[in-house]
């Protein structure tokens, strides 16, 4: 399609209600091209004050501010797991969805001869978590090759498969939305397959809150972590765990990383004291969450934003002259894929020397992922961006010639 043709579907960028750019609304450098808000997320302005001034309350009258905080904690943490549509009784509050993995890997069960498995999609940290804590008991781990074309139905298919392929498979790890491929995993069916082996499932669900209205539904009998401060925007080091075991008694066993003054208490309340730890960002996450439903409304933020990834990818992959065949069938809402050439960021290190280089050159906040070898342009959309940040980007960012 001709690019004149192309930025006439463009979406039309989202105002405040007085009429300026949503960007007013964060703190982001306008000189930038955020286009990676799935790393690292971005908190609006009007949170960072507010979190600000917690801060300042505790500076003010440090005993009393962690005399009240395990209860202020709780009564954040119950406000999250309304806005996550998550039962109050199983959700606790992490730093970030890796330390929520590690809680949960320290509470299985495992043993030397039993299996864990996982899939070539993992987040790398989470793999380096189940692998160090697999070693420690003497278990084994299976990665799941699944095709970066693979739909739903393969996808489930492949990993059964290799459930069943071993009769002391323990636990399978799997991602909600994978952060190198962008892709959404089918973890309603894989869920149903554990519960139906018996078998432990740990979602690693870090992109899902924010782009899923309801990423909790149909996980009954699983293991689940996310992060507040990419799509919701809360201060960084939010994340939510929400552990709905086949047996409600093993979130028993769940201890946060840290054991603090809290550890007597049953969970999740034992998460909510966390000694001298900066807490304010766990008591400013509701605030994010009322921030862009009262001024934007939550399910239309995600309508746009898809619609925007979708523009995105379609105009930077025809600028650059490069086919979408063989991308995810399902990808995730706010996140899309633009492949690279052969030989571009076929590596970890390649991928992040081009990312910063086109950070340096260019002012453009991107993600370069790699996976088996190839390289892909990852991008991601959120309130804040608009058609032009993608079209300023392809227009003037050649990655052969950065």
């Amino acid at each position: 399609m001709p690019q004149a043709d192309l930025r006439a579907l463009a979406p039309d960028p989202v105002l405040r209600p007085d009429g300026l750019p949503a960007l007013d609304d964060w703190s982001l450098d306008p000189a930038v091209r955020h286009l990676n808000h799935g790393s690292f997320g971005a908190v609006p302005s009007a949170t960072g004050t507010w979190q600000q001034a917690l801060r300042e309350e505790a500076e003010r009258d440090p005993v009393a501010w962690f005399r009240h905080l395990p209860a202020r904690v709780a009564q954040a943490r119950c406000a999250i797991a309304d806005w996550l549509h998550a039962p109050r009784e199983a959700t606790a509050l992490v730093p970030n969805a890796s330390a929520g993995v590690t809680a949960v890997l320290s509470s299985l069960p495992l043993r030397a001869g039993e299996r864990i498995v996982v899939t070539d999609h993992a987040y790398g940290a989470v793999d380096m978590a189940v692998r160090r804590h697999a070693a420690r008991a003497g278990a084994q781990v299976d990665t799941v090759h699944v095709p970066l074309a693979a739909d739903a139905e393969q996808s489930a298919a492949l990993i059964r498969a290799a459930v069943d392929s071993h009769d002391r498979t323990a636990l399978v790890v799997v991602d909600h939305i994978t952060s190198a491929t962008a892709r959404l995993m089918p973890v309603q069916q894989i869920a149903a397959d554990c519960r139906e082996r018996g078998i432990a499932l740990l979602i690693d669900g870090a992109h899902a809150p924010g782009m899923l209205a309801e990423p909790l539904s149909g996980l009954q009998g699983t293991y689940w972590v996310g992060n507040l401060h990419k799509w919701p925007c809360a201060p960084r080091g939010t994340a939510a765990l929400v552990a709905q075991p086949a047996d409600p008694a093993d979130r028993q066993r769940l201890f946060p990383p840290i054991d603090s003054w809290g550890a007597p208490n049953d969970y999740p309340q034992r998460f909510d004291q966390q000694g001298t730890l900066d807490l304010s960002a766990w008591l400013a996450a509701p605030h994010a969450l009322d921030f862009v439903e009262d001024r934007y409304g939550w399910d239309a933020a995600r309508t746009h934003i898809s619609t925007l990834a979708d523009y995105a990818q379609q105009y930077v992959a025809e600028r650059w002259g490069v086919s979408l065949d063989g991308l995810p069938p399902e990808p995730a809402p706010a996140m899309r894929l633009v492949p690279l050439p052969d030989s571009i960021a076929a590596d970890e290190a390649a991928a992040h020397a081009l990312q910063h280089a086109i950070a340096d050159r260019h002012a453009c906040a991107t993600s370069v992922t790699t996976w088996r070898g190839r390289g892909f342009l990852r991008l991601s959309a959120h309130l804040y961006n608009t058609p032009a940040d993608y079209q300023d980007f392809a227009d003037r960012c050649d990655v052969l010639h950065i």
